[in-house]
């Protein structure tokens, strides 16, 4: 049997550790920076940013789900943001990741949002195929911008008067 749960600030190292394997999987672990000091404070600090679950078989975590709640002005709700999903290998194919899904899109409904949403690596056939399964679509149309290090450093501190 599957069970989610949500994780507890004792497990932060575990969680860090499930972050990186995802970065692994996705060939991204040298952008993994963040630290369990980092981590303790933004999910379990006096104002966590985000919440994180844990999804077990047999009481072992196979799976884990980052979660935030972002705002749809076209909606005028919240929306839950997947940021990150990933189960390791022993717990695939045994519907770990439906169940983690799952129950975000609960969460999601008791919160009154009006979406749940995460991005997908476009090269990540199986974890598409996946989502396609459950009646997900992608957001055509949209590409996601983001700005990071010396860039948003750079950005913040323009004092620049904007163009005439």
């Amino acid at each position: 049997m599957i069970a989610i749960r949500p994780a507890a600030e004792h497990e932060t190292a575990l969680i860090l550790s499930f972050i990186r394997d995802l970065a692994v999987y996705e060939h991204l672990e040298h952008a993994v920076v963040a630290t369990e000091q980092d981590l303790r404070a933004t999910l379990f600090g006096p104002q966590p940013v985000a919440h994180a679950l844990f999804a077990c078989i047999d009481g072992e975590p196979v799976g884990f789900a980052i979660y935030f709640f972002s705002y749809s002005t076209f909606l005028g709700r919240a929306g839950l943001y997947l940021e990150d999903l990933y189960v390791r290998p022993a717990g695939r194919k045994r519907g770990v990741g439906r169940c983690l899904l799952a129950h975000l899109a609960r969460v999601a409904l008791e919160r009154g949002c009006g979406r749940l949403e995460w991005a997908v690596l476009d090269w990540n056939a199986p974890a598409i195929h996946f989502y396609r399964g459950l009646g997900a679509v992608p957001a055509d149309g949209w590409t996601a911008y983001r700005v990071t290090g010396e860039a948003l450093t750079r950005l913040a501190t323009d004092l620049r008067p904007p163009p005439a």
